[in-house]
């Protein structure tokens, strides 16, 4: 398979080598960014208008609490001045008008790079300069607010995994504390997270985030979800005595006020449980009622949704500062017959409504 990468930024369109690694760029450019893929040989592309929705709520949110993630400034905070109707701009239509020049700029000449069987990635990153909108808020218009922002659009190749192949499932380890300002998604996370990357083991593929070492919060780019028995008591009718129903079981996942990302697939697969009546709970898992874990997935707009085969935890958590991931001792849990059949079933209906809301990628060609 081939690999290629493109970026259209301030005017000009990169490639290849020129383009540096997408973490390189979004550890190097400050902003709200969202990350999605194609789907169907480069057809349509995955969620789009939910991603565009997060990407402008995460630009209102940052821009209120945490300016400096939005701007490439070298101001401090006390320096970075916000406006004081900064609630009431007008991001929604000038991000998106930005982003659809931008993605017609790049995506002609990445369809052409493709292969078959290869799919494409695209991040998108907004960075705005507040000084830009100025002070006379009747002066405030979308055409102000474009002149604010900077859109920067990357797309790569991608080769999905085939879903339900036991040997494709995630291995994990949980490693290190929850994100600030969980509520957006901004690049800046991903120059913090390779401070966690020294207690990756070998295997791993993704790493889980916790404060306590009991919580599971979700993973450094995934949100995380375990499937757990339920007592007889709490299960339905009949349905209690058989082990392989689905009200036998509740699917758990940490709520956003634990401080997760507020994930566009976390919220597919809460929908996905409420179509097909899995019991759902908003509870971060713990550890320590390991034993009750039947399954456990991960979630993210590239992979969508990937079992889980092992999760590893270190013995002692107070002393994980100053180790390595060969200087740590590991507790481990295994799914046996993974994926299983509520991570399946989850996993089919989500798949289902990404055709139902499938954008068509030749809107952009």
């Amino acid at each position: 398979m081939t690999s290629f990468r493109f970026l259209f930024s301030n005017g000009a369109l990169l490639q290849g080598s020129e383009a540096p690694p997408v973490a390189t760029f979004l550890e190097t450019h400050r902003g709200a960014y969202t990350t999605t893929r194609s789907l169907n040989n480069a057809s349509s592309i995955l969620f789009w208008d939910r991603h565009m929705k997060r990407l402008t709520q995460s630009v209102k949110i940052l821009s209120n609490s945490s300016p400096l993630l939005l701007s490439e400034s070298n101001k401090t905070i006390n320096e970075l001045v916000k406006p004081s109707w900064i609630d009431s701009v007008p991001w929604e239509p000038a991000i998106r008008t930005l982003v659809d020049d931008s993605m017609r700029k790049v995506m002609s000449t990445a369809l052409n790079e493709r292969i078959e069987g290869e799919e494409l990635t695209i991040t998108v990153v907004v960075s705005v300069n507040l000084e830009i909108l100025g002070e006379n808020e009747s002066l405030v218009d979308v055409e102000r607010v474009k002149e604010a922002l900077d859109v920067h659009v990357y797309v790569g190749s991608y080769v999905p995994r085939e879903f339900g192949v036991p040997e494709n499932g995630a291995n994990l380890a949980v490693v290190g504390r929850g994100r600030d300002v969980a509520a957006a998604k901004y690049s800046d996370w991903v120059r913090r997270r390779k401070s966690l990357e020294k207690l990756r083991p070998p295997s791993v593929s993704e790493l889980l985030l916790s404060n306590d070492g009991d919580q599971i919060l979700e993973g450094s780019v995934t949100n995380f979800f375990v499937v757990c028995r339920k007592d007889n008591s709490e299960s339905k009718e009949t349905s209690a005595l058989d082990s392989k129903s689905k009200y036998s079981f509740e699917l758990q996942t940490a709520p956003v006020s634990d401080g997760v990302l507020t994930g566009v697939i976390r919220q597919l697969v809460i929908e996905a449980c409420s179509s097909k009546g899995i019991s759902f709970r908003e509870v971060a898992p713990t550890w320590s009622s390991n034993e009750i874990w039947e399954e456990a997935f991960i979630t993210s707009s590239l992979r969508i949704l990937e079992h889980v085969n092992t999760i590893c935890i270190p013995s002692v958590w107070d002393l994980l500062d100053s180790k390595t991931w060969s200087e740590t001792s590991w507790n481990k849990k295994s799914f046996k017959d993974a994926p299983g059949m509520i991570s399946s079933t989850i996993q089919k209906e989500i798949m289902e409504r990404a055709v139902s809301e499938a954008f068509p990628i030749g809107y952009f060609v």
